[in-house]
């Protein structure tokens, strides 16, 4: 095949860097002999536009530039790549490196690629507080250039490959930071969308230049080991081939050494020595169909003993990537353990390309498109998890949890398959199903057992989510969850939740704040509120009364400005004539939410005289009137003080402390349980101890009940005094001991 490029057409390279033009013409000819003679006739254009923008430009090893664009495009055509893609990657830095633009690329080489490019361009041009903040943003509008086009992923993997192969030229600080990045981030990626040979590598060069010196000391062990188990090897190699040839089985069978990277990993979990590591090697055997996996897999636990437990069939259950195989450890000659995975050609294929299958084997076989469309639900997932991420670094914080592999396969009650994290709970399971599923869940059912919504999942459970209309996500739940989307779903969740009530909440405590100044609430119009949000660098007007709401603004302040603007400011001769009227209170309904918060401190219940105090993020905190964390402050924060009174048509429950004395007798708590019940009052909580100083002869129970109000609290102690064996019954306040 003639060569597409001539000196002529690259005169400065080709007086500089010959190997980078014979490099470009065995690219343009031999790599990509699978496109048709015009695409490469289009990649000859983009390497020589390439070529020009980044001339003069070099890598740090003191090649040109170009060589790096040419080697990640050659990457690519290992997986069969379409022009388009390979264009992008030979022009992947030209805006950020060479100041081209999006334009120049749309009108030169076509709407796709200069999309391609702009995915994979950084955006240095935006200011951020911190390192992290910017690789967060440079990372999250990667993938969601990704989640459009999937070629952007496969791009920056190998535009990342590259540069960890001929990284050893860079300074060792620069190194590890780079390392890491790619431990952290690139190497899960390629694992997540099946890109096996691609992770293993990428492992690998990131724990080499991460620890050099284990890298080096193992490496040495290794070559070592090589020599002196390759007999052993060669046995295991011709008795499994022998076994299979015995039973009629056609099949390939070959030897691999495991990666640097997972026998330190094995290492340092089970903290062995390299010699106590036997199974650095794996074999693999692959077969015809996937009948014949399972007769090989028969086949191999006849001529060696299984290891129990040690079977896994992910062929009937895939992972999330699509991996197919059967997985079998068996007892081997001379003890040593042998790991055996089993499959066949096309799940070969896929193991070793993944998601690029796509384009390596455009066969129409129904396991490829599997394997898209798991990609594709997963870079759904991110899209969802990204609209509701505050910023980058959260999205960046969610996402990560996912790109860890390990997995734990449950049912749906239709016996549907489901792939989640390792460690994930109910909640993660009903976010998994659907967001409403998960922000409705108020119970789970696990093999038809009912579990707390905390439980860990294990692979083959059966799960239910048991749903109610009214139910919204507990912040607590963040504590346990395990993956970014039902994180990401229950803090959007929570910050929407908070804000509207913030607002409600702030627009009451706005009204008493101009009845505080002794002013008629009049209507605000749109153009004061316009004024005021000028000069108070808030955003909207919502944003102000969320902001009252939350304690970050006074509302006696933003009262009074507003009168200042609308012109209705009275005098202070008008204000000390006005100072007798009473100021309206803020009624408190007990179902406002996040927003209005009962003290724990005094636990105030309809009935109780109460005070509001106005707590910077907290919103409004209630306390009884005698409670002893607010007295003395009435001086100091006299300002944050707001005059609350009860809702007399509140219907909801307060939690409420009691202490009661009793004898140690058999059947004593069940006696007062029954009477607490009988008075109409909910159990929350009970904790029993020995009374201090009254011998065994007592015991102190401690409840946390629910009850209307003060009347109804009454009502439940008058019934525990007619009980015999109670003694003593206490209202506890805050501070107290059980």
């Amino acid at each position: 095949m003639e060569a597409l490029l001539a000196a002529a057409d690259v005169p400065d390279l080709a007086a500089k860097a010959p190997a980078v033009i014979a490099a470009a013409n065995r690219f343009l000819t031999e790599d990509t002999a699978y496109l048709k003679p015009e695409d490469r006739v289009f990649l000859a254009v983009a390497f020589k536009f390439s070529e020009a923008a980044h001339r003069g430009q070099s890598r740090q090893s003191g090649e040109p530039y170009i060589s790096h664009p040419l080697a990640v495009a050659s990457i690519l055509t290992s997986w069969h790549l379409d022009a388009q893609a390979l264009a992008a990657a030979l022009l992947h830095d030209v805006m950020e490196d060479s100041g081209i633009t999006k334009l120049e690329l749309t009108e030169k080489f076509g709407r796709h690629v200069a999309e391609l490019v702009d995915g994979m361009s950084k955006i240095d041009k935006l200011e951020f507080q911190s390192k992290e903040e910017a690789q967060a943003e440079n990372f999250r509008k990667m993938l969601l250039a990704m989640a459009r086009d999937l070629r952007v992923i496969l791009i920056k993997l190998a535009d990342r490959l590259h540069n960890m192969r001929t990284m050893g030229v860079m300074r060792p600080d620069k190194q590890k930071r780079i390392a890491r990045e790619t431990m952290e981030i690139y190497a899960p990626i390629a694992n997540r969308l099946g890109l096996n040979a691609v992770y293993l590598e990428l492992d690998d060069l990131s724990f080499k230049y991460t620890y050099p010196t284990r890298y080096e000391v193992l490496s040495k062990a290794l070559k070592a080991a090589r020599g002196n188990r390759r007999e052993v090897v060669g046995k295991i190699l011709d008795g499994l081939r022998n076994k299979l040839i015995e039973c009629d089985i056609e099949a390939t069978v070959t030897g691999r050494e495991k990666n640097l990277h997972s026998i330190y990993r094995k290492m340092q979990e089970k903290s062995l020595s390299f010699s106590e590591v036997l199974d650095i090697y794996g074999f693999r055997v692959i077969v015809k169909d996937v009948p014949t996996c399972y007769l090989a897999i028969g086949a191999l636990h006849a001529l060696y003993k299984p290891i129990p437990g040690k079977f896994k069939d992910y062929i009937a259950i895939p992972k999330a990537n699509g991996y197919q195989s059967l997985h079998t450890t068996l007892f081997g000659p001379y003890g040593l353990p042998i790991e055996i995975q089993i499959r066949t050609q096309d799940m070969h294929r896929i193991a070793d390309a993944g998601v690029a299958s796509h384009w390596m084997y455009k066969s129409g076989d129904e396991s490829f498109s599997d394997v898209q469309q798991k990609t594709h639900q997963w870079l759904q997932s991110l899209l969802e998890i990204q609209a509701e991420s505050g910023d980058a670094v959260e999205f960046l914080e969610h996402i990560k949890v996912d790109l860890f592999p390990d997995q734990v396969y449950v049912f749906t009650p239709k016996g549907k398959i489901m792939s989640l994290p390792q460690g994930a709970t109910c909640v993660d399971f009903a976010y998994a199903v659907h967001t409403d599923i998960g922000n409705r869940c108020i119970a789970a059912k696990v093999n038809h057992e009912l579990v707390p919504l905390r439980s860990r999942l294990k692979s083959g459970d059966q799960v239910e989510i048991v749903t109610a209309a009214h139910a919204k996500p507990n912040p607590s739940w963040l504590t346990f969850v395990s993956t970014g989307k039902a994180r990401s779903h229950i803090r959007h969740f929570l910050k929407t939740m908070r804000f509207e009530e913030s607002v409600h909440l702030g627009e009451r405590l706005l009204a008493q704040g101009f009845a505080t100044l002794h002013q008629q609430f009049l209507p605000i119009t749109e153009d004061i509120w316009e004024r005021y949000l000028k000069e108070s660098s808030a955003r909207t007007r919502e944003d102000v009364l969320s902001d009252i709401g939350l304690g970050q603004r006074l509302a006696v302040v933003v009262a009074k400005r507003l009168l200042q603007i609308s012109g209705q400011w009275l005098d202070d001769s008008t204000m000390a004539a006005a100072a007798g009227r009473k100021t309206s209170s803020v009624t408190i309904r007990g179902t406002e939410g996040m927003a209005i918060q009962f003290a724990r401190c005094c636990n105030p219940i309809p009935g109780d005289p109460i005070i509001g105090l106005v707590k910077k993020d907290q919103g409004l905190v209630v306390h009884t009137h005698d409670c002893p964390q607010i007295s003395g402050r009435g001086r100091i924060d006299a300002d944050k003080f707001i005059d609350v009174e009860w809702d007399p048509d509140s219907t909801r429950l307060f939690d409420v402390p009691i202490r009661v004395l009793t004898e140690n007798t058999r059947g004593a708590l069940a006696q007062i349980s029954a009477a607490i019940a009988e008075a109409e009052a909910n159990i929350v909580s009970v904790a029993t101890q020995n009374a201090e100083h009254e011998g065994d002869r007592f015991m102190q129970i401690a409840f946390v009940l629910q009850v209307s109000n003060r009347v109804h609290l009454a009502r439940v102690m008058r019934s525990l005094r007619q009980l015999p064996s109670v003694f003593r019954i206490l209202r506890m306040r805050g501070g107290e001991k059980a």
